[in-house]
Order: C-alpha cells, then structure tokens, then sequence
C-alpha cells in the first residue's frame, strides 16, 4: 500500500486513491462532493484537548505536540490505529485528508509513520 497525505482544500483526483479524512472536524467551507472523502476517521484524529492545545501554541516545538499525539496513537487510540491500518491494507493507494495548513508539520505525519510501522 502506497500512502499520501494531502490537504482537504486541494482538488481530490482519481490518482489519490482510497481517501481518508483524519480529522476529528470536517473541513470548514470544503463539500463532502468536493471532498469526495472514502472514510471518515475520526476515532484516529488527535483528541479534542490535543487540538486545542496545538491550535493555541502552533509555534511550540512541532515534536512535543507528534511525542503527545504518539502516546494517544500507542494507548487508547491503538486499537483503533490496528484497524485502520487493517482496512488501509486492501488499498494500493491510500491518502490521508488533513485540513491544517502546514503540510510538513501536522498530524497526518505523525499517522503516516504510525501505520507505516504496522505494516
């Protein structure tokens, strides 16, 4: 399986594959027709108070919020995160669907690598 990531304001295209929307909020102003979104996955995305917190200090070290965002992925979120990457198997071409604008720090690179590991 050959996993993106791509942000929910880009054109969805045929070459995206199998499209997985991460976040725990759907896209402010983005359709469901546009975002033409295969699995919404919002059990995986961080939680509530983990957004919060990295929406009111984005400068913050980038690896302090992906070390909390891990500890979610390997305690209560690790089934869910085994599911996933169980579902994503069946795929040849998986992107994750994140809204945030920085598209190199972000908790869509902190998944990938996470279900890159379950592989």
């Amino acid at each position: 399986m050959e996993l993106r990531r791509k942000r929910a304001y880009d054109t969805a295209s045929a070459a995206d594959g199998y499209r997985v929307l991460i976040d725990r909020l759907w896209p402010r102003g983005v359709s469901k027709e546009k975002a033409a979104i295969d699995l919404w996955a919002k059990d995986i995305a961080p939680s509530a108070e983990l957004r919060r917190d990295w929406h009111a200090a984005p400068a913050e070290d980038f690896e302090i919020y992906a070390d909390r965002y891990r500890a979610e992925l390997a305690g209560e979120d690790a089934e869910a995160l085994r599911r996933l990457a169980d579902d994503l198997r069946q795929h040849p071409v998986v992107t994750l669907v994140y809204a945030l604008h920085d598209t190199e720090r972000n908790h869509a690179v902190v998944l990938e690598q996470a279900l890159r590991e379950l592989r």
